[in-house]
């Protein structure tokens, strides 16, 4: 009796050396551009914060943060093709928000301290979270190399 071979399925060929150095490139290049996004936009956010309209403040930076940085999440993961990568824009827009609430040797706060600031830094931090966690459970696409 003769046993029939397992059936095998065919491997995709092997990406060419320059395709595979391109896509490295690609890669850094929309990690660094996540990275400095990230950035641009808690500056953005900062200088948001403040505004008021008849004298009170309205919050449009909470809105903001929400928006840019669930965009930034879901383009960092993208572009780097890494569940990890989310935190690219995280890691330097938590710094600017952290540093922004400190007092400078002058006595000057960036951050204001009133519901405006405290909601922008908690829900800010919430969206990253939240993006970090979904991609933690979406399923992982199999590797293309």
């Amino acid at each position: 009796m003769s046993v029939a071979p397992p059936e095998q399925t065919p491997q995709p060929p092997r990406p060419s050396p320059v395709r595979r150095i391109l896509d490295a490139a690609l890669r850094v290049a929309g990690g660094l551009i996540a990275v400095v996004a990230g950035t641009v936009t808690a500056v953005l956010e900062l200088l948001l914060a403040p505004l008021r309209i008849g004298g009170y403040p309205i919050g449009v930076a909470v809105l903001v943060a929400v928006v840019a940085n669930a965009a930034l999440s879901w383009f960092a993961i993208e572009t780097v093709g890494s569940r990890w990568a989310v935190a690219l824009p995280a890691l330097p827009w938590v710094v600017i928000m952290v540093a922004a609430a400190d007092r400078t040797s002058e006595g000057d706060v960036l951050l204001i301290g009133n519901w405006v600031g405290f909601v922008l830094v908690v829900v800010g931090a919430m969206t990253f979270a939240v993006m970090a966690f979904r991609s933690i459970l979406a399923a992982q696409p199999p590797r293309r190399y």
